[in-house]
């Protein structure tokens, strides 16, 4: 049994299947290609890319794998609430659609967050919490969300936001300082690394309202740190520990309210190794491996396969 999963998302075409009799995925993907110092693009311009880039990323997983799909999935919007949606999204599923009628097989609709929760799970070998209660945290270019998550038995599982960033989103705060770093978009991987390099510490202050955090202020904080002449490498340092410091202040405080649930992070911010680090040694926390943090299709088939038959692990 083999099920194919599409992701087009805002940064990368991705393919993936899912083996569930091994539990084996195999995924490729390409990035979408941004234009040196710019910040992104414009969804016409990731439509166009998809459509280009998709049938190269379809043709090598084809090539390398040998798949028949017995099932297809893509995700078609951002997340799972009234009014989520993106064009690039489209790109996938109508790939899936056409899948679907020519292979005549099953086609199924997911989320890009389901697909990122997915994926955590899997990669983290947690599969089993799809059938419990959790609570999860995204944190990407677009989204910087706390969600509870809870079975489902129409889309395996629901998340319901519980707190999110007020303003700027986790990994715009790490492209804008990466940015600002001469880096190349999208710049984690970079930041990541350039942040090890210092051995600053930062006693830091989230900005809180609630359970909910504000990342505007980093921004403007390591403009400043840069133009005083401060290393780049302590300014990268403090990028990530500033987010490191919200997300553990979001944490403690909705840990108190919801209990002692398992947590789950998901989102290409959740690549990064400081992050990953202290918050598995501090909660044993469940992150993704580095390639299922960023954007993929891998959850998107594991989805696909549970609806297919229902199973809920």
């Amino acid at each position: 049994m083999a099920y194919l999963g599409f992701d087009t998302s805002n940064y990368t075409t991705s393919a993936a299947v899912y083996y569930p009799e091994t539990g084996r995925i195999e995924t490729e993907k390409m990035l979408l290609p941004v234009r040196e110092g710019e910040k992104g693009l414009r969804q016409s311009d990731a439509v166009f890319h998809h459509t280009c880039q998709l049938p190269k990323v379809l043709s090598a997983l084809a090539e390398r794998t040998g798949f028949e799909a017995d099932g297809v999935c893509a995700s078609v919007a951002p997340c799972p609430r009234e009014g989520s949606y993106m064009p690039c999204f489209l790109v996938g599923k109508g790939a899936a659609v056409c899948t679907s009628l020519s292979a005549r097989v099953p086609l199924f609709f997911t989320t890009h967050q389901h697909g990122h929760i997915a994926a955590a799970l899997y990669s983290a070998n947690r599969l089993e919490l799809i059938r419990e209660r959790f609570l999860a945290f995204h944190l990407s270019g677009g989204t910087t969300e706390a969600l509870i998550v809870e079975p489902d038995s129409g889309e395996i599982f629901r998340p319901k936001v519980v707190a999110s960033s007020l303003d700027l989103k986790a990994g715009q705060a790490v492209d804008r300082v990466g940015l600002m770093l001469s880096m190349s978009f999208p710049c984690g991987a970079e930041l990541d690394r350039m942040a090890r390099q210092s051995n600053r510490s930062f006693k830091i202050r989230p900005s809180m309202k609630g359970d909910c955090c504000s990342l505007s202020g980093v921004e403007n904080k390591c403009r400043a740190m840069l133009e005083k002449g401060e290393p780049k490498e302590d300014v990268a340092r403090f990028c990530i520990e500033y987010i490191s410091a919200s997300l553990d202040e979001m944490t403690l405080r909705l840990r108190e309210k919801y209990g002692n649930l398992p947590l789950v992070y998901s989102g290409g911010v959740m690549s990064n190794s400081i992050i990953s680090a202290r918050f598995k040694e501090k909660y044993n926390a469940v992150f993704a491996k580095p390639e299922f943090s960023s954007d993929n299709a891998a959850g998107v088939a594991i989805i696909g396969y549970l609806k297919s038959t229902e199973k809920k692990f």
